[in-house]
């Protein structure tokens, strides 16, 4: 079955600072949605709206026309990994795996390395490694979509092909929405590339688009 995921009439202002205004945004199962914008353009802010966590009553998401009319969104239908941790550190990676009904054999063949951590804390893993586990969670869960903030820019660069494996591998059961500022790999793995720019979304068709709206110059690349 194909999920369609909308978000519209978007109107987010910090006192006299109007972020986003004029926003659409779609995604559906089977494909990668990418949101690419400047620092302070709203991307987050327009991922925490979706997801529920920011509140405005000017606002309209749905999922198969089926409005959000509360903050509550079921893990069944969206599941969201912001830029900070969000898993305790209290919390066993045995405990993890247990809680979100994943297979932690799956997550080792993909970083073998994990294996050893498999009984021991997040405390004990490092910011990037603990970055990994969270980026796995949200991806491998069970739900219609999922939205990932920035899961390229903290970990290195050896992982983050596997991560762009991942996320090709579960865009077949799931709509994926991910912003991050290494941009070259959002361009390379999504389907649909929307720009925030000057508070609105323009959805690009092309390379030049990003070039044309201001946020990268194609031809220093």
């Amino acid at each position: 079955m194909t999920n369609i995921l909308e978000v519209d009439s978007v109107i987010l202002q910090f006192d006299l600072n109007r972020v986003l205004q004029d926003v659409y945004l779609k995604c559906e199962t089977g494909k990668v949605t990418g949101l690419l914008g400047r620092n302070g353009a709203g991307k987050s802010c327009l991922m925490k709206m979706m997801y529920g966590e920011l509140n405005t009553n000017d606002k309209s998401v749905r999922i198969n026309s089926n409005t959000f009319v509360n903050a509550y969104r079921s893990p069944k239908d969206m599941r969201y990994l912001p830029q900070n941790n969000f898993i305790p550190l209290s919390l066993s990676l045995k405990r993890i795996f247990f809680d979100y009904k994943l297979d932690f054999a799956d997550f080792k063949i993909n970083f073998p390395a994990f294996e050893k951590f498999y009984k021991s804390k997040l405390i004990h893993l490092s910011g990037g490694e603990r970055r990994i586990v969270e980026i796995y969670i949200i991806l491998a869960s069970k739900t219609k979509f999922c939205m990932l903030d920035e899961p390229f820019s903290h970990v290195m660069p050896i992982h983050v092909d596997t991560i762009k494996k991942l996320i090709l591998r579960e865009k077949k059961n799931k709509g994926i929405i991910l912003t991050d500022h290494m941009y070259k790999h959002i361009i390379d793995i999504c389907d649909n590339l929307y720009v925030i720019n000057n508070g609105k979304t323009y959805l690009t068709n092309s390379l030049q688009d990003l070039e044309t709206l201001g946020y990268a110059r194609i031809n220093d690349d």
